[in-house]
């Protein structure tokens, strides 16, 4: 690494089917990918809500969890390298067609850099999505510091909303001429509706729908991997 080079940050996205899948086949899967920061979709399921940052953190191998409960299900979690100075859930409005989303948002630093980690998981009926876009696209812009998130956008990189949300980012795989590679269904994936979209100022050095024999039974999902370069301080 060059002297002058900042600290790497890996990023993991993944829906992971509100637990229905094969649980011992997802946690290989994540501790296999090492992420510094592990952005979940559809969590809600555990024992005792009292304690679920440690119980979601613990099931992982992951130092804090942000989000859960207060995210509808969406969470923030990350390794003991990556500082979080705070988080915050927010929620869109209720709609009679769909449950209830939101979106996490978690201000953290590795090595003095500064940046946020957000998640969300948006609606399938498309004009809700589109409405809930454009609400995450607000929080993401005004979240103060560089942005980096894990969307289930729920259609695909042609769609309205992603349009919305991918605007003055980068799409971590169009960024490495991955875009056609699907990440739903895990049975036969046909469309990406996964992605890691990222700050210009934070380089993306690789990028992967992570397709194992494990991931086809832990999820409907495929998890995505970006690599990225945070600045130097």
């Amino acid at each position: 690494m060059p002297p002058d080079s900042g600290p790497r940050l890996r990023v993991v996205s993944y829906n992971i089917k509100s637990w229905y899948g094969d649980t011992a086949a997802l946690h290989a899967t994540v501790a296999a990918l090492a992420p510094d920061v592990l952005v979940l979709q559809e969590v809600l399921r555990w024992s005792d809500p009292r304690t679920w940052r440690i119980d979601l953190a613990r099931r992982f191998g992951m130092a804090r969890a942000c989000g859960g409960l207060a995210g509808f299900g969406n969470a923030v979690l990350t390794s003991a390298a990556v500082t979080v100075h705070g988080w915050r859930a927010v929620r869109y409005p209720l709609t009679i067609r769909d449950s209830p989303r939101a979106a996490v948002l978690a201000r953290c630093s590795v090595g003095g850099v500064q940046f946020v980690a957000a998640g969300s998981h948006l609606s399938t009926d498309s004009g809700t999505r589109l409405r809930q876009a454009a609400i995450l696209k607000e929080a993401l812009t005004s979240a103060g510091e560089p942005v980096v998130a894990g969307v289930d956008v729920n259609e695909t990189s042609d769609g309205p909303a992603w349009r919305v949300i991918a605007s003055g980012l980068v799409d971590a795989a169009e960024a490495t001429g991955q875009a056609g590679v699907p990440t739903f269904p895990t049975s036969h994936a046909v469309r990406r509706i996964d992605a890691i979209f990222v700050d210009p100022g934070l380089p993306v050095e690789g990028y992967r729908v992570v397709d194992t024999p494990q991931t086809r039974v832990a999820s409907d999902h495929f998890p995505v991997l970006a690599e990225l370069a945070l600045p130097a301080v």
